[in-house]
């Protein structure tokens, strides 16, 4: 019988809608596990639970992409204070200004339409 339960992304985006960063924790491995998944890459265990960061994070690494239309963005590489990192942008900031080291907060942004929302962060100076 199929499981009724709502799958990993499903279960992750529905939080964005509520503007919570959620990840899982693996009690076995005893850390963060994302992107979500069904099984903790580092045991093979099924046993994850769901926990709301707090959005605080620290810019690992970034860069600047200069499209071909349009202007300039940054991607990062944030590592959230609950022990993931995730791939997303610094908005709120020139994209050139985002330095690796520098403190951000998570926000949810809702592209509009039929894309789903994404978590993108803004300088910690700036809340």
């Amino acid at each position: 019988m199929p499981s009724r339960e709502p799958s990993p992304l499903n279960r992750y985006l529905a939080h964005l809608e509520k503007g919570e960063l959620a990840y899982q924790f693996s009690a076995e491995a005893g850390r963060a596990v994302f992107y979500p998944r069904l099984l903790c890459p580092f045991t093979g265990s099924a046993n994850l639970e769901w926990r709301i960061s707090k959005g605080a994070g620290t810019v690992h690494a970034t860069t600047v992409v200069h499209p071909a239309q349009g202007t300039p963005f940054n991607v990062a590489l944030i590592d959230c204070d609950e022990g993931f990192r995730l791939m997303s942008r610094v908005e709120g900031i020139d994209p050139m200004q985002v330095k690796i080291g520098q403190r951000v907060r998570f926000r949810v942004h809702r592209p509009g339409g039929d894309d789903p929302p994404c978590p993108v962060f803004i300088p910690a100076e700036a809340v």
